[in-house]
């Protein structure tokens, strides 16, 4: 990718790693956030937006709106800008079949989890309830199936007995901050492709937790 990649970011809150996104980018990322947009108007990443001087759009749902058109109105938004790359980063909406299909292979999204494990809401406290001694997070392809996209990569932090939620997020949080600037710069390198329905890092295939080094 000669020029730098145009990647619009999509929230819904805080917003915390569209600033990672956004640092990443200030630190020469080879990659250009051109624009924001968010489905609540009251989201403090828009604000994070304006001080970074980034384009922001709110595409509020209508009352009893269904997700077919509230999605048109959404990519008729998101083409304005003419990306190469759309990122979610807390955006609280499951998007249409059509939608995502339409942006395969250039929309990725963070989990709070180490899928395929806890999928959907709650990882957090799923994991503690669950035993576990290992929680992370996962940056993938978006597919029409829900969190079921090609990984890319992850990271794991420890959960510790006293941890609560509110701990293991924070903890969690961190580690999200540091990978998915990294995958944004792959991308925005050309390094990272999507092919029938798998990851590559530099036409090698990653695996199905990620890329790890040898």
């Amino acid at each position: 990718m000669s020029q730098s990649c145009r990647v619009v970011v999509l929230i819904s809150g805080n917003g915390s790693n569209l600033q990672a996104i956004i640092d990443g980018c200030d630190d020469n990322l080879k990659a250009d956030v051109v624009g924001v947009i968010s489905n609540k108007p009251d989201a403090y990443g828009l604000i994070r937006a304006h001080q970074s001087e980034i384009n922001t759009s709110c595409i509020i749902p209508y009352a009893n709106e269904v997700r077919s058109d509230y999605d048109a109105r959404l990519l008729k938004s998101i083409e304005k800008y003419q990306p190469d790359l759309i990122i979610l980063a807390g955006f609280m909406r499951i998007l249409t079949d059509d939608f995502v299909s339409h942006f395969l292979g250039k929309m990725i999204n963070i989990h709070p989890s180490l899928l395929p494990k806890y999928t959907g809401l709650h990882t957090h406290q799923r994991a503690i309830d669950a035993g576990d001694k290992k929680h992370g997070a996962s940056v993938h392809f978006v597919i029409p199936e829900l969190d079921a996209g090609p990984v890319i990569l992850q990271a794991k932090v420890p959960i510790y007995p006293e941890d609560d939620a509110e701990a293991l997020a924070e903890r969690v949080h961190e580690q999200e901050h540091a990978i998915y600037p990294l995958v944004v710069k792959w991308f925005s390198l050309g390094r990272l492709a999507m092919t029938d329905g798998k990851a590559y890092l530099d036409g090698e295939l990653i695996g199905p937790s990620g890329y790890a080094p040898d």
